[in-house]
């Protein structure tokens, strides 16, 4: 079915070419169509507000094409971007389980497809289905790594150089080898990077720069190529 944004969009998850190694996407058949019988699929454009920091929870949005991010904001209006959602992740289950308020801001990167699961439809899933009850504790162990990676940067980097080329090697696990270098798309502004990191843009953008300037790295555009990942290596370890 054609949809806004210039995205095709796909409603059945069993006819999926977008499949990924995610929540729903690698489930048996029979699981998916019970998931397909309680789930809504829409097309958000870049820049839509899914669910907001506070909100009582509604359900959960499970990413199918896109890239979203989850922003945590202090009473200062100060905000911290805690991780970027690729195709096959869920958001929102912590809500779900606990039935408190969002604790996180949820917003599309770029043009994305969703498919949205009411809360009390997505427990029985749940409960009904221990493949479905699986893949939720492999996704929370996930991102509990992840916010212990993102603390570590915040609290224990001692430069921003450090978290950003901490940063830029979390990323290349989803680049290309090239013979020039780890080569990947990074769709997130310097202000974006700084939020994850804990630091001003300013400060994102000298230490891009000094990371060009010692050849580690070369960018153009959304292209990043690590040109000397050891080198990289070190100093974020240092």
């Amino acid at each position: 079915m054609t949809a806004p944004y210039s995205l095709e969009l796909v409603e059945k998850c069993t006819n999926c070419a977008w499949k990924a190694a995610g929540f729903f996407c690698n489930l048996p058949v029979p699981v998916l169509k019970s998931f397909e019988a309680v789930k809504y699929t829409s097309s958000y454009p870049a820049n839509a507000v899914l669910f907001v920091q506070g909100q009582v929870p509604r359900g959960v949005y499970l990413l199918c094409k896109g890239r979203a991010k989850l922003t945590m904001t202090s009473a200062e209006g100060k905000s911290v971007i805690l991780r970027i959602v690729e195709p096959g992740e869920l958001m929102g289950v912590n809500a779900a389980f606990s039935g408190k308020p969002y604790e996180l801001t949820a917003e599309t990167l770029e043009p994305c497809q969703m498919n949205f699961i009411p809360r009390d439809a997505f427990m029985q899933l749940v409960r009904k289905h221990n493949e479905v009850s699986v893949n939720v504790n492999e996704q929370l162990s996930s991102a509990y790594s992840a916010a212990c990676l993102q603390i570590r940067s915040l609290g224990l980097s001692r430069t921003a150089s450090e978290k950003v080329a901490g940063f830029l090697l979390e990323w290349a696990s989803k680049g290309k080898e090239t013979s020039q270098g780890v080569r990947m798309n990074l769709p997130l502004t310097h202000e974006e990077i700084a939020q994850i990191l804990g630091v001003s843009r300013e400060t994102v953008t000298r230490a891009l720069t000094e990371l060009k300037s010692k050849s580690l790295i070369t960018m153009k555009g959304p292209t990043v190529v690590i040109r000397d990942k050891s080198g990289l290596e070190a100093l974020a370890a240092a």
